[in-house]
């Protein structure tokens, strides 16, 4: 793309983030189309999903408005075979907490007349919200929960973007083999650990597989209650295990909560391999400042990435100017692509019948280059996931998180190992 193509898409995307919206107006007997969404707005995970709720009304402004991008349904103003009827998301608050997600959906469904719903960040609430959808015959839509027994319900109605941790637990053991080929790393006793719910204890079961099959042995394996507010006795029970890696799964609250205390209780370990969530969080190294320095987490985004797809900077800006300067990251750029995908399906599905949806969610085959993300594409599995996708892996080098893995697409190397704590 020449500059002055990119500097006069950035000026009309920057008009469109100013009015929110914008484009041609639909025909007056098309209403709204209503999609539904399920977040934590408030409770210990309010903070992730401010940054997923910006994300998901930029992607509608967009589907609704238009500026051009190479992205699936922008700026078409609105959906092109539905009479440019305009997408309206509708949101629900999850609070964390799997009971009030399912009662968050059963709300949607029944009073807002919602025909998909999109959600909900954390597994355990992923889970119980998307049963709702099954039950009622709708169509749901995760883009980043990514414990891996999600999509092994047998659920007719329900669909993953995202990989799952799976995936990313094979993507560490792979990291640490290719490595190995470069340089003695000295690693053989790995610890496991991450909260007790659905994503900590799927990824915990598949990072302990896949290091076993790669000939590590498990130091130990700690598991907590993600709304803990005190871990020494499981800080303690790490460095008690002398590991050479921790692998962890953790909410940002939890997540700084493990930080702080393996700097109080000197963890020295030669990496921490984080599965993305609150470890990629803004809040991560803004808190943590130095002592996040050196930390690798698993991620499905990356801003190195631009080359693939060059309304990534576009994207990116447009998310700041809303979300008071906060860079798009793993979690937001994988609920704006949702947003496109369920879009982009009731638009090929000509309809609102939940029939329909699903049947264009089954036909989806999205190429990588026209998403924001590093996967080879968006095409769902006879079991709802996406069996495109791909994961990176970045380190915190600076105060950035640099990409540093493939080695072909990293932007810088990676430091090994990470640095001692600061005193």
């Amino acid at each position: 793309m020449h500059a002055r193509r990119l500097s006069a898409l950035l000026a009309a995307a920057f008009a469109l983030a100013a009015i929110g919206g914008g484009g041609a107006t639909p025909a007056a007997d098309v209403p709204e189309i209503v999609i539904g969404s399920v977040l934590p707005l408030t409770g210990t995970l309010a903070q992730t999903g401010a940054g997923l709720r910006t994300a998901q009304v930029l992607a509608q402004d967009l589907v609704n408005g238009h500026v051009s991008y190479p992205l699936p349904l922008v700026g078409k103003s609105g959906l092109p075979h539905l009479g440019h009827a305009r997408i309206r998301i509708e949101f629900a608050d999850s609070q964390g907490k799997p009971d009030q997600a399912r009662a968050a959906a059963e709300q949607l469904i029944t009073q807002q007349h919602v025909v998909a719903l999109i959600g909900t960040y954390a597994s355990s609430t992923t889970a119980t919200a998307s049963q709702v959808a099954e039950r009622y015959g709708i169509p749901f839509l995760n883009p980043d929960s990514s414990a891996p027994g999600l999509t092994s319900r047998g659920l007719k109605w329900f669909f993953r973007t995202t990989p799952h941790d799976g995936t990313f637990a094979e993507n560490f053991v792979q990291f640490l083999a290719d490595l190995k080929k470069t340089k003695d790393i000295g690693v053989k006793r790995i610890a496991v650990v991450g909260e007790d719910g659905l994503f900590g204890s799927g990824a915990g079961d598949a990072e302990e597989a896949s290091a076993k099959k790669g000939g590590y042995e498990i130091a130990t394996r700690v598991s907590y209650p993600a709304t803990t507010t005190e871990v020494n006795a499981e800080v303690q029970k790490v460095k008690s295990a002398t590991p050479d890696v921790i692998m962890q799964a953790s909410y940002l609250p939890d997540a700084l909560l493990y930080m702080r205390g393996y700097k109080q209780q000197s963890v020295a370990v030669k990496a921490i391999l984080a599965q993305d969530a609150g470890f990629i969080d803004p809040g991560f190294i803004r808190t943590l400042g130095a002592d996040a320095e050196g930390v690798f987490t698993r991620e499905v985004f990356s801003l190195d990435i631009k080359h693939r797809n060059q309304a990534v900077p576009l994207i990116d800006q447009l998310f700041r100017e809303r979300f008071a300067g906060k860079p798009l990251d793993g979690n937001t750029a994988r609920d704006f692509m949702g947003i496109l995908v369920l879009a982009d399906a009731i638009d090929r599905a000509g309809s609102t019948k939940p029939d329909a949806i699903r049947e264009a969610l089954v036909k989806t085959n999205i190429p990588g280059k026209l998403t924001l993300m590093p996967w080879n594409r968006i095409h769902f599995d006879a079991t709802g996931q996406n069996d495109g996708g791909a994961g990176i892996i970045e380190q915190v080098q600076d105060g950035k998180y640099e990409t540093v893995w493939p080695f072909d697409v990293a932007v810088r190397p990676a430091i090994w190992p990470m640095p001692a704590w600061k005193r």
